[in-house]
């Protein structure tokens, strides 16, 4: 993303600032933050497969992030990439990934504003082909 104007800077900004604190967010539910039962691991209370869903997902996030952070194109690829799958897997009702109505609602305003980006960029590109 070839943005020159200093406000779409910001703005991508302000989307890997989302996706770092979400990613966070997901790393602390690794780890057993927030969890309400002490003693418990996080392990057993995801399973494995849905700790290993949400491990590759909060990874995709963190990297994403600093994708867009230094306006790559590969962290909005792979923040919508890892947004709509674990989107994906959660409205087809898989067990494995598991999220409030909260964290529905934020993946769901990143995935727009990611959407938003290429959209914005692509009228910048078609600007500067004419």
């Amino acid at each position: 993303m070839d943005f020159k104007s200093p406000l779409a800077g910001r703005y991508i900004r302000i989307v890997a600032i989302i996706a770092l604190l979400l990613g966070l967010s997901d790393a602390a539910r690794l780890l057993g933050v927030g969890s309400g039962s002490p003693g418990v691991s996080p392990l057993y209370t995801l399973g494995v497969s849905g700790f290993t869903y949400l491990a590759i997902f909060a990874l995709a996030r963190l990297f994403a992030a600093v994708g867009l952070w230094i306006q790559a194109s590969w962290g909005a690829v792979l923040l919508v990439g890892a947004t709509v799958i674990e989107l994906g897997m959660y409205m087809l009702g898989s067990r494995d990934v598991q999220m409030s109505a909260l964290g529905f609602a934020v993946r769901l305003v990143l995935l727009v504003s990611i959407v938003l980006i290429f959209v914005l960029s692509l009228r910048f590109r078609q600007r500067a082909h004419d």
